[in-house]
C-alpha cells in the first residue's frame, strides 16, 4: 500500500542524469584502463577501447548508475522532507 500524502516525484533533469553517468563512467574507465595496460598494451587501441567499453557500458549501465540515481533519489525526497517540515 502506498502512502498518498506523498507525491511522485519528477525524474531528474538531462543535466543530472549527464553528471551521474559520468561519475559512474569516469572512474569505471580509469580502472578498467589500470587494469587492462598490463595485457593490452601491444593491442591495437581500438581493440583495446572494444573492449572496455565492452565491460564498462553494462557494468555502468546495470549496477552503477541505477544505485547513484537510487541515492539522488532519496537525497532528493530527504531534502524534500526537510522543506515540508520547515513549513
Amino acid at each position: 500500500m502506498s502512502d498518498i500524502t506523498t507525491a511522485p516525484t519528477a525524474p531528474p533533469s538531462v543535466h543530472v542524469r549527464a553528471v551521474i553517468t559520468w561519475l559512474a563512467i569516469f572512474p569505471l574507465v580509469s580502472i578498467g584502463m589500470i587494469l587492462l595496460a598490463p595485457v593490452s598494451e601491444s593491442w591495437h587501441p581500438i581493440l583495446r577501447a572494444l573492449l572496455l567499453t565492452a565491460l564498462v557500458v553494462p557494468t555502468a549501465v546495470y549496477l552503477v548508475v541505477p544505485q547513484l540515481m537510487r541515492a539522488y533519489g532519496a537525497t532528493r525526497r530527504a531534502a524534500a522532507k526537510r522543506r515540508t517540515a520547515r513549513v
